[in-house]
């Protein structure tokens, strides 16, 4: 069985999304089909035809209206069926990028620390209305980032959202059920004196201290409530306040490293390579579709 890790190409780095529509109006694929898989989590939507998506446990079979998810990393392959016109929408996405403060809370639920997200696959098929609404932001956000109007950044988030929403509040068999959820206000507290804090070396101890709990077992129960070390979410925020600092303001690279708390400039650079997948200036670069368009430019 040939298997590959397919590289995903998004169409816009911020919102690390890639939607787009296929078309293919010839004959069957072939059952010897190639197995591969991506970190993303792909959604996909048939328009018309039939379309069998496999992975090594199941074989979902698509017709018009129907949609599937497939979890990050998860092998599959999809077969088109018969001779009738196939059309289908495939969406590409790191969920990663839209865990803002407001919906930390839910990280866990959708970066399959518990459960893969292809569980959630009954819902798609039991429930009409929640069918009918995924089908429809999935039409939705294709629109949006192929006219790129005025906006589509903000109304691809909201999408992006409302596509969680949709599979949370349909989740029946309470598949997305987190652990501790009892937790959560206290969670909550520990997050917002991090963002409050985010320009500083946010000291463990001290945010042990508010949780009044001790440095291992806090150490636990946050990666446990989060799915990620209280450092790699320290660093991630960090970065992603960076980020934002990059776009909107014209600071040097050494005054942003300071202002997200960072002494250290080469491990400020590590720590943007590591969750960005680039170096700062080139990471402004990305951003400028025009060069002579006067964006905010990186002074390194």
């Amino acid at each position: 069985m040939q298997i590959i890790q397919e590289p995903i190409e998004y169409q816009d780095p911020l919102l690390c999304i890639k939607i787009w529509k296929l078309v293919n109006d010839g004959l069957e694929y072939p059952i010897e089909w190639i197995w591969h898989y991506h970190k993303e989590v792909e959604f996909l939507t048939v328009e018309q035809g039939i379309l069998d998506v496999h992975t090594p446990d199941k074989v979902y079979r698509l017709k018009a209206g129907d949609s599937c998810v497939i979890g990050s990393s998860q092998l599959h392959f999809g077969r088109k069926i018969g001779t009738e016109r196939l059309v289908y929408m495939v969406l590409h996405i790191d969920l990663h990028a839209y865990f803002n403060p407001a919906i930390q809370m839910y990280y866990r639920q959708f970066t399959e620390i518990d459960q893969p997200l292809d569980r959630l696959n009954y819902i798609l098929e039991e429930n009409t209305d929640a069918k009918r609404e995924i089908a429809g932001i999935m039409g939705e956000m294709h629109d949006e980032m192929q006219e790129k109007r005025s906006g589509f950044e903000i109304a691809t988030s909201m999408l992006v959202i409302k596509l969680l929403l949709t599979l949370f509040r349909n989740d029946d068999r309470g598949t997305l059920n987190q652990e501790g959820s009892r937790d959560i206000p206290l969670l909550k507290e520990v997050i917002s004196y991090i963002n409050a804090h985010i320009g500083e070396k946010i000291e463990l101890k001290q945010v042990c201290k508010l949780a009044n709990m001790s440095y291992s077992y806090f150490s636990k129960y946050f990666k446990k409530m989060l799915g990620i070390s209280f450092t790699d979410y320290v660093n991630r925020r960090k970065i992603q306040k960076a980020e934002r600092l990059l776009l909107t303001q014209n600071m040097k690279v050494t005054e942003i490293a300071e202002a997200v708390g960072i002494e250290n400039m080469a491990h400020f650079y590590e720590l943007f390579k590591r969750y960005t997948g680039c170096k700062p200036k080139e990471y402004t670069a990305k951003l400028r579709p025009d060069p002579y368009i006067p964006l905010v430019k990186a002074q390194e």
